[in-house]
């Protein structure tokens, strides 16, 4: 039997002492609900399997959320104000999704590379300069979206994300296709619209799986050759 308890759009406040004596719960939802803070007692909720606070007004999360071992289908951060997400979440090794986009994170901490059970990463519009240089160690990943950051290079770990699938690097700070994208196997789409990529590199041809290669918004020459053999694929966008 699944225990939710869904207080979506409650206007709380803050969330309620009774609701940490709340043990049994699989799925917690306490999205929109103009949460400034959250208190230690989320660490008691160890049979969590979703949590979200996504849409509320919170500045910091406590590092007890790295208790909630058993956290393996979502967990969402959204939306809110963090600067910062705690070094525990490295704790969670069985969450599959994750989404902290939306926040005011300017890093993100190497420890978030300990969860090995991650298939899909969110940390869209935030202002974050670079990624972990760990974050080769997120071997089951298969999507990851950083659109509306500050990225100017992705470290080189990313070459042994060998199941990414979708990559989106909407406007950032790009002003090559990063090389470390060379290897991955498996990797289908990838958006770069709103950079600053003016030639492409020989290898984004060999790619075996590449679908989709998403460059409006950039300044590279159309004449160049090797997008005339991307378009005859029917992989690349310009325009």
């Amino acid at each position: 039997m699944r225990h939710t308890l869904n207080l979506w759009r409650h206007e709380l406040g803050e969330v309620p002492e009774s609701v940490w004596q709340r043990t049994e719960l699989d799925v917690l939802i306490l999205a929109d609900n103009g949460l400034a803070a959250l208190a230690p007692g989320i660490g008691r909720l160890q049979r969590l399997k979703t949590l979200d606070l996504g849409h509320n007004a919170l500045t910091s999360v406590p590092e007890e959320i790295g208790r909630l071992a058993e956290l393996r289908e979502c967990l969402y951060l959204h939306d809110n104000q963090l600067s910062r997400i705690p070094e525990s979440l490295g704790n969670l090794t069985r969450l599959r999704y994750l989404n902290i986009g939306e926040n005011l994170l300017t890093n993100l901490p190497e420890t978030l590379c300990g969860m090995s059970g991650l298939v899909e990463l969110r940390a869209q519009h935030n202002r974050l300069n670079s990624l972990p240089d760990a974050i080769g160690r997120l071997t089951r990943l298969r999507e990851l979206w950083l659109r509306g950051n500050r990225i100017a290079r992705l470290p080189s770990s990313v070459a042994e994300l060998h199941e990414l699938r979708h990559l989106d690097l909407r406007e950032n700070s790009l002003a090559d296709v990063p090389e470390p994208l060379a290897g991955l196997p498996r990797l289908r789409q990838i958006d770069l619209r709103g950079n600053h990529i003016s030639r492409l590199p020989d290898w984004l041809g060999l790619m075996p799986s590449l679908e989709k290669l998403d460059l409006r918004w950039n300044e590279v020459d159309p004449c160049l050759p090797l997008l005339g053999e991307l378009e005859g694929r029917g992989c690349v966008v310009l325009a």
